[in-house]
């Protein structure tokens, strides 16, 4: 019996998020980078859970985040990734498929915890996470789901997957799988540091696999070691498109023939920016699943972003398809 076809399934590094307000004292005293993603190990993450004030428990992951966003907006969507069957591991399998996401990876039984990221938001929204990977470094290429792969119209996966060695075995073996079906495949970068470890393999991959490219501006100015005209003229000669976040300045989607600016969705009050690229890619996969146009991809990413930097959390407080209707 055929599967019964997706628009996206995404792969990526299942975590839930722990989120506390901080200052920028308090970062400088524990030694963070204001911004930055940071791996740390379970000792540093049950230190700074021990200094963090009253905090919040939310499901996110990057992937994890766009896939629930993807699922808000009504597409159909899977999801692949590791967790323990602990507390924190039935938490994030229970909000995700709560969100109607499909999540057929098995819970380990034994080994590391679930992952968590510790997120400290300073007055600013800016958000500084410390990430202990637990469980997602034993993400291998037999939990890849071939017949989930075969099934979706775009496999999504996140730079940050390219940490734990197994995971990038993971990474390929499901982009070799999107491809042989005739699928596409997409990629975010994720993040200014992770880039700056993998640069010359994000090279090779936006090359070989890649059709469609997610980044903000630092992400790909790194990629590429240059300004950040060069670096998206250097990235549509690698990638169909290429989808580039500016912040305020909103976003700019690029081909080899075009680039289109994006204009940024207005936010009465911006509150945490956590999750923000994550759900730009959420509606701008949504839009190329369902056929769109690209300035229209780019116009709901933009909503979907405006929603989700309004609250706390990398995941919709309310249905996006409402909130995108309700916005245009």
């Amino acid at each position: 019996m055929q599967a019964e076809e997706l628009d996206v399934v995404g792969i990526g590094n299942a975590i839930v998020d722990i989120i506390a307000h901080a200052d920028d004292a308090f970062l400088a005293r524990q030694g963070m980078e204001k911004g930055a993603m940071t791996l740390i190990d379970e000792a540093r993450a049950e230190s700074l859970y021990a200094s963090m004030g009253p905090a919040m428990q939310l499901s996110g992951g990057s992937a994890g985040n766009t896939i629930a966003g993807l699922a808000s907006l009504g597409a159909r969507t899977g999801y692949i990734g590791k967790v323990k069957d602990d507390a924190l591991g039935r938490i994030f399998r229970h909000d995700i498929t709560a969100a109607g996401v499909r999540f057929p990876t098995p819970a380990a039984s034994d080994g590391p915890a679930t992952a968590r990221c510790l997120i400290f938001v300073t007055p600013d929204a800016q958000r500084t996470m410390n990430t202990y990977l637990g469980a997602c470094v034993n993400l291998s290429p037999t939990d890849v789901d071939e017949t989930l792969i075969r099934s979706a119209k775009i496999t999504y996966l996140e730079g940050y997957l390219y940490d734990p060695p197994q995971a990038q075995e993971a990474f390929h073996r499901a982009a070799a799988i999107a491809h042989e079906a005739g699928r596409k495949v997409a990629l975010s970068l994720s993040d200014r540091f992770c880039v700056e470890r993998y640069r010359n393999r994000f090279r090779e991959l936006a090359d070989i696999h890649v059709d469609y490219l997610f980044a903000n501006e630092g992400e790909i100015t790194a990629l590429f070691e240059t300004d950040f005209d060069t670096a998206l003229s250097r990235a549509v000669k690698m990638v169909e498109i290429a989808a580039v976040t500016r912040g305020v300045e909103g976003s700019v989607v690029a081909t080899k023939s075009l680039r289109t600016n994006i204009e940024a969705a207005p936010v009465e009050r911006v509150i945490d920016t956590t999750g923000a690229g994550d759900l730009y890619a959420a509606g701008f996969l949504f839009g190329l699943a369902r056929g769109r146009p690209l300035a229209e991809c780019g116009r709901v990413a933009s909503l979907a972003a405006a929603e989700i930097i309004s609250h706390y959390g990398g995941r919709p407080e309310i249905p996006l398809a409402e909130y995108v209707v309700a916005h245009s």
